[in-house]
Order: structure tokens, then C-alpha cells, then sequence
């Protein structure tokens, strides 16, 4: 039994990926645990600390919640396959992402799927805030990002950008959701390597070699740019081939790390189209 996680704010681009997530798992015996964090964000006069359950304020926000989780549950019913999906709803009086965090762990959460709007900040507008606080913040499973009207796609030439630098190696962990995902959405994978120097060091050689082991039973294609920045050759191949879901993997060292710990985002201001696939090192 799979255990997804869609948080939701009800709003439509949640939806949306909830709506991308039973498409995609829509075969897979799967429970979809829905999640709505709630937060008060104001003190009453009566008291200064966190409210509780039994106080008006508090309830009255907790019945909001779990009523928006019902309706949601409603909305989708009709087009879920009752004989493969379960829904479990989580009303959590938290900020997102501790919410997020405890769900995970409580739950053995495999993978998580969200909606995102992006917005107009260039420093943040790759992902959207919420996305990028859940990629620096959560680790122990994946995180599929769903931009805001992202249909299922049902064309058949769809494929999964993998950009890498091949600095570090990847596991097979990591390499296998990968290619259990690109199985589940039909799609070729297609290796990204944007060159940063004019020689290939050995150590990357190496790396590649490792991939290509991992990737030999599933269609994949190698790839290479040269004389473009990082992000801009991303979007530009992403753009000149229509390709339908972006994949990264946050390693030291690799596109994702750099790009927060470097600030890159910075120099682009790059609403997300397709879906991205963040895949987390477990040694991070």
C-alpha cells in the first residue's frame, strides 16, 4: 500500500495536484493522506497562549478544517478508483511545516505531492514559497511539485529532465523512485548535463557510468550544454522540447544544493510549468 501525502490549503492548485496524484497512482493501491495545517493568526483578549481545544476561536477554525477536508474528499470521490484508494484526512493545529514533518514520520510517508502558484519574487519564483520551505525543510521522503493548472498529461511523448553535474553519485534509492515514477507517467528519462568546465573530470566520467547502469532498463537519452548558465539551459531545454516533468536530486554538490546555498534562484524568474520531482539524499 502506497502512502502519499497532498497537503491542502482548498485552494484550486491543490486540487490540482491531488487530482495529478490519483492519475498518477491510478492503478497503485494508495492511501492519500489529505493535510490541512491551520494556524491562528492573531491573540484574543481572554487569552495569550495557544489556543486550545474548547475554545471558541480554536474550534471554530478546527471545524473549518476538517470541513474543508470533507469537502475535498467529495470533490474527488467520483473521478478515484474506490477499489485502489483510501483517503485519510489530518486536521493540524501547526505551521506547514512541522505539520508536514510530523505526517511523514507518524505516517511512513513515501512520497509528497503539493501544489504551487509560484510567485512574482525572482528569489523564490522557481517553486513558490511553501514549495521551496518544504524542500529545505523536509528531507526523509520525496517531494513531487504540481505548478498550478498542470493537467495529466496523456500525450505519449512525455519525459523526465533529470539535471545533474554528475558531481556526486547517485544510489540506487534515489535512481529507483525515479524510475518508478517515470513508469508510472510513461515517460523517457532524459539526463541533463549542463558543462561548467571544458574538462569532464574523472570522477564525473565515473558517476555517469553509474547512472546509465541504474537507468539501463528503462528508455533514457545524455544530453549536454555548453556556454549557459545552469538554470538557463534547464529552461531552455525544457522549453525547445516540450518536456513534461523536471527531476532533481538534492546532494552536496549537485544543481539543487547549489542552487539554495548559492542563492541561483536569484538570477531567474521562472514560473514552474511542469511538474518537478525533488528526490532527497538520505545522507543530507
Amino acid at each position: 500500500m502506497r502512502k502519499i501525502l497532498v497537503p491542502t490549503d482548498f485552494s484550486n492548485s491543490a486540487l490540482n495536484a491531488l487530482r495529478f496524484a490519483l492519475s498518477l497512482f491510478k492503478d497503485d493501491a494508495t492511501t492519500f493522506y489529505l493535510l490541512n495545517a491551520f494556524q491562528l493568526y492573531y491573540f484574543t483578549t481572554e487569552s495569550l497562549l495557544v489556543p486550545e481545544p474548547g475554545e471558541p476561536a480554536y474550534d471554530e477554525a478546527k471545524d473549518a478544517s476538517e470541513t474543508g477536508l470533507d469537502h475535498v474528499v467529495d470533490q474527488i470521490a467520483i473521478i478515484s478508483d474506490s477499489r485502489c484508494h483510501q483517503f485519510q484526512t489530518i486536521s493540524s493545529y501547526n505551521n506547514l511545516i512541522n505539520a508536514i514533518d510530523e505526517t511523514v514520520e507518524n505516517y511512513k510517508i513515501e512520497l509528497i505531492v503539493m501544489g504551487t502558484k509560484g510567485n512574482s519574487d525572482p528569489a523564490t519564483s522557481l517553486f513558490g514559497s511553501n514549495a521551496v520551505s518544504v524542500i529545505e525543510n523536509i528531507k526523509k521522503c520525496p517531494l513531487l511539485i504540481i505548478p498550478e493548472q498542470t493537467p495529466y498529461l496523456t500525450k505519449a511523448s512525455k519525459e523526465i529532465v533529470l539535471a545533474t553535474n554528475y558531481k556526486t553519485p547517485y544510489r540506487l534509492k534515489e535512481i529507483s523512485y525515479l524510475k518508478d515514477i517515470a513508469q508510472k507517467y510513461e515517460a523517457a528519462i532524459r539526463i541533463l548535463y549542463i558543462k561548467e568546465h571544458k574538462q569532464v573530470s574523472d570522477e564525473q566520467l565515473s558517476n555517469k557510468h553509474i547512472l546509465q547502469e541504474y537507468l539501463k532498463d528503462v528508455p533514457h537519452t545524455f544530453h549536454t550544454l555548453n556556454h549557459i548558465k545552469v538554470l538557463q539551459g534547464i529552461r531552455s531545454f525544457i522549453e525547445s522540447r516540450e518536456s513534461t516533468m523536471l527531476a532533481l536530486v538534492d546532494k552536496k554538490h549537485s544543481f539543487l544544493y547549489n542552487l539554495f546555498s548559492k542563492s541561483i534562484l536569484k538570477e531567474i524568474g521562472y514560473k514552474p510549468k511542469i511538474p518537478i520531482l525533488v528526490l532527497h539524499d538520505s545522507e543530507l
